[in-house]
């Protein structure tokens, strides 16, 4: 079993909370993603944070392009490892 993650940067967290319910529908994936607030360097304000829904896919079944689009869809993206 490898250790493959995907992330998707998405610009809040509604985005990320409204993703993480939708990836489970659209793919399929039976583990909760997980949703991770990273704050951008030097920012102290919550409002300039960024979400990350993270999710582990150990057989390799997602792509990584439709992820990438998916995330697309909430003005967010798939950070490549």
């Amino acid at each position: 079993m490898s250790d493959v993650r995907h992330v998707l940067v998405l610009p809040d967290r509604d985005a990320a909370e409204e993703a993480a319910e939708a990836l489970r529908e659209r793919f399929g994936i039976d583990e909760e993603p997980r949703l991770v607030r990273d704050a951008l360097a030097g920012e102290d304000d919550a409002e300039d944070a960024q979400w990350l829904v993270v999710l582990r896919d150990e057989e390799g079944r997602l792509d990584p392009g439709k992820l990438d689009a998916f995330a697309g869809e909430w003005d967010g993206w798939r950070e490549e490892p």
